[in-house]
């Protein structure tokens, strides 16, 4: 990870085929692009990989989600649970869609807890959304069976996560509609780029009319095209398509090469003392972008991740101290700094982020993730793991 490691003639080839038409544009403009629909043939493929029924590509991750949330019908008045540990776009995505985002638990596998989902459902819950970070599945079996006994939505914030299964199974499949991104740093890269996926014809429909302005894409001529309900600019181009279709082609690759430099680093790092690895809920399922691990205390893992940086590792995460992915430093949040008026529907219905404290946090500052490199060959995913197993040794 990331797929801009291995860029080459491939995805000149598909970007120069759409340059060749000069129609960037996934829709319309059929008499010009010769029968290059760039987006068309990487959801194709995106159906594929997970089985969804339905794939819809978007310009990003975080419009994937808002799309998926308004598709499904969740706004204004509804509550979304989510997890602490997650990228800002979760939160971000339910408010733009005029929900209240409800943050409750992660648990050690570094995704949302089920039980903390117990103690956040109120009449206002409408979903559930789960992140499966840092590459791999959390407690869906749990949180589907919650979802299902109260009659909420299952919304899979699977960003983080293409490639990735649970039991066999995709994730992003398992819920009622499921999100990925494509952005530069993922395993696979449009440079910007998401998908919702769902196995519902009526919610791709909408998703599909939500993402572009409410156009029906019923006619060959957009102008001609009806409006159901008003929607947004959230689609992706031709070339962004053009750049991921050559890296989805790679995918199996880039998971074979992953998940044997992570073998090779958690066998070497399996020897340290004193460190507990993230619990995986499918081992077989982890699409292997991150080795994760908890320290004794807070103190150590802080220590830890200077010493891994300091001995050569590239890519080390220590996310309690990270800006963007643990509630902690989400000041934006907490403090309620919005470019723009929000509604009293979500205000009145946020907690008070200021005050509240999490069980999390002791699990969160914990823990360090070692990023896995698609250009690590096995003898430099070796010299890797033993100069991080040396340095963690130092520290603990």
């Amino acid at each position: 990870m990331p797929g801009w490691e291995f860029f080459d003639e491939n995805e000149k080839k598909q970007i120069d085929e759409v340059m060749e038409t000069g129609i960037i544009m996934r829709f319309g403009f059929e008499g010009q692009r010769k029968a290059r629909w760039k987006a068309r043939e990487m959801e194709a493929e995106i159906r594929k990989k997970t089985g969804a029924a339905h794939a819809l590509l978007l310009a990003d991750g975080t419009a994937a989600i808002t799309t998926a949330l308004a598709a499904l019908g969740v706004g204004a008045g509804d509550e979304v649970i989510m997890p602490p540990f997650t990228f800002v776009a979760t939160f971000e995505s339910i408010m733009a869609a005029g929900a209240t985002p409800v943050v409750a638990e992660a648990d050690d596998t570094l995704c949302l807890s089920p039980e903390s989902v117990l103690e956040y459902i109120t009449p206002r819950t409408k979903a559930v959304m789960p992140v499966h970070m840092c590459g791999a599945a959390g407690r869906l079996d749990e949180l589907r069976s919650i979802c299902r006994d109260r009659n909420l939505l299952l919304v899979e914030d699977a960003c983080q996560a293409f490639g990735a299964s649970y039991h066999g199974v995709p994730v992003g499949t398992i819920g009622d509609a499921g999100c990925y991104s494509f952005d530069f740093n993922k395993m696979v890269t449009c440079g910007e780029g998401g998908a919702i996926v769902t196995n519902s014809r009526e919610i791709y429909e909408r998703a599909d009319m939500y993402h572009d302005h409410g156009h029906d894409h019923a006619q060959n001529d957009r102008g001609a095209e009806g409006h159901v309900f008003p929607g947004y600019n959230y689609r992706i181009t031709e070339l962004h398509a053009a750049l991921g279709l050559a890296q989805i082609a790679k995918m199996d690759r880039f998971m074979s090469i992953q998940r044997e430099n992570k073998r090779i680093l958690k066998e070497k790092l399996s020897e340290v003392k004193d460190i507990r690895f993230r619990t995986l809920t499918d081992p077989e399922g982890d699409c292997a972008t991150f080795l994760s691990f908890f320290t004794p205390t807070e103190d150590k893992a802080r220590k830890t991740a200077a010493a891994l940086k300091e001995a050569g590792v590239g890519g080390v995460f220590h996310w309690y101290d990270n800006n963007w992915h643990y509630i902690r430093n989400w000041s934006l949040f907490i403090e309620r700094n919005f470019a723009h008026k929000i509604g009293s529907d979500i205000l009145n219905g946020m907690a008070d982020y200021t005050k509240r404290t999490f069980k999390s946090d002791d699990l969160i500052s914990r823990c360090v993730s070692i990023t896995i490199s698609l250009k690590w060959s096995p003898d430099d995913a070796l010299s890797c793991a033993e100069k991080a197993a040396a340095a963690i040794g130092k520290v603990l």
